[in-house]
């Protein structure tokens, strides 16, 4: 068996072209432009890469991008002064603060600082209970791109048992709401698992989410599984230059499940998307207009 590439890229930009239609129909039918705002405190390289990414597809999709750039040194109270001032401006409808913050700041106060239906990362307590209660919620855009992706390779999952590996507040217990939601059978495996491999081959549908390189072999997958990678690892090759991979290893699961998200260029695309397609979602909840179909869980 040779398992179907699920292309997170690809599928991006479908999300993305699909972000851009609903976009341009708020702009002409409501004369309304969702604004997403982004917070970024410090130097960190690969946040700035991050940020640089969400700002240019925000702006590409047809949506206002608002960037605040602050010092490393910035307070806690300044802040959460800015976060004030922007859960109160009409015109933004998306707020996100870059993680990780400096040390000095508390990143669970700022995040539930942030008005939770503005909360575009989905992080905030009162999104976590909504999802955890199956209640309309701002999801967290990694394990939405995930659910998006399986309900277009499945169709249904209904009955389906699926196994997350890996237990964070951003994506494993997200995760495996959702595919409750979805009426999976779902486990939440860890490191203190007893026979995490038994656990594994008995899924229909698996979600590595540990952070650990290629921790997760193909004699672990049941024949015909649909593998989910959300790991990016980055590793050293034989020439001394590195590699990125994922929380699988691909080769080995590849010849085993039915399909597979590679990395990169599976799961990874997904996150900026899905943020872009929460940002259409809270400005539609904000104006009460109907959520689009198919942008949010």
């Amino acid at each position: 068996m040779v398992a179907t590439v699920i292309d997170g890229k690809a599928f991006a930009a479908k999300v993305r072209g699909q972000v851009a239609e609903h976009v341009a129909r708020l702009k002409d039918d409501h004369g309304i432009t969702p604004g997403l705002a982004v917070v970024l405190v410090g130097e960190d390289p690969a946040s700035q890469v991050y940020v640089r990414n969400k700002g240019k597809q925000t702006v590409e999709v047809g949506m206002n991008s608002i960037e605040h750039k602050l010092d490393a040194s910035t307070s806690q109270e300044e802040l959460l002064a800015l976060i004030a001032q922007l859960n109160a401006d009409p015109s933004v409808h998306g707020i996100l603060c870059q993680l990780p913050v400096p040390d000095h700041i508390d990143g669970d106060t700022i995040i539930n600082a942030i008005d939770p239906a503005k909360d575009v990362d989905g992080f905030h307590i009162s999104n976590v209970g909504l999802l955890g209660t199956g209640q309309d919620a701002m999801v967290p855009c990694t394990p939405l791109g995930c659910l998006m992706m399986l309900r277009d390779h499945h169709g249904s999952l209904s009955g389906m048992n699926a196994v997350v590996i890996g237990r964070s507040n951003i994506v494993g217990k997200p995760m495996a709401n959702l595919l409750l939601g979805d009426s999976c059978t779902v486990t939440i495996a860890h490191s203190r698992t007893a026979d995490l491999p038994a656990v594994v081959r008995g899924a229909d549908i698996v979600v590595a989410a540990v952070g650990r390189p290629q921790m997760v072999p193909g004699d672990w997958i049941k024949p015909g599984a649909t593998v989910i990678d959300v790991g990016i690892n980055r590793i050293e090759k034989p020439d001394g230059g590195t590699r990125l991979v994922g929380d699988v290893d691909y080769d080995s699961c590849a010849a085993v499940a039915g399909a597979i998200t590679p990395v990169p260029g599976g799961v990874g695309p997904m996150t900026i998307a899905c943020l872009l397609a929460n940002t259409v979602t809270a400005c539609c909840r904000a104006n009460g207009l109907d959520t689009p179909k198919g942008l949010t869980a």
